[in-house]
């Protein structure tokens, strides 16, 4: 007879995975990392990874993790930090919102005007 246990849910984004739900994630994959499908072999450092990332709208949950070997961890955060900033720049551009950038010197939108003889004036 099996006994089934809920489902972990973190109360917040920050809240640390406890030991048996990363035993329980590292069994129900096999003991396979996520993203290289290598076996994950006793001693190796190894992460539990948000497999839709929190900042692109993933649930802190236990059906959302799965195991990651460290290395490979790390380059698929850097990726879903640029997945996001990219969604929103261009949900900036499509709502009409540009953002600030700096002008230059010499630009039409500058106070600053810049002379043939390299002299910067105010406009």
């Amino acid at each position: 007879m099996n006994r089934t246990t809920d489902e972990w849910i973190g109360k917040t984004d920050d809240d640390p995975i406890p030991p048996r739900v990363r035993a329980r994630v590292f069994d129900r994959c096999g003991g396979t990392c996520h993203i290289s499908r290598r076996s994950i072999r006793p001693g190796e450092r190894w992460d539990c990874d948000h497999i839709v990332a929190l900042v692109n709208g993933g649930e802190h949950r236990e059906r959302n993790l799965a195991p990651v070997l460290h290395v490979y961890h790390r380059q698929k955060t850097a990726e879903d930090v640029n997945l996001k900033s990219r969604i929103y720049r261009k949900r900036l551009y499509h709502l009409g919102i540009k953002r600030k950038g700096r002008s230059l010197v010499g630009n039409k939108n500058s106070k600053w005007k810049k002379l043939l003889d390299g002299r910067v004036i105010k406009r």
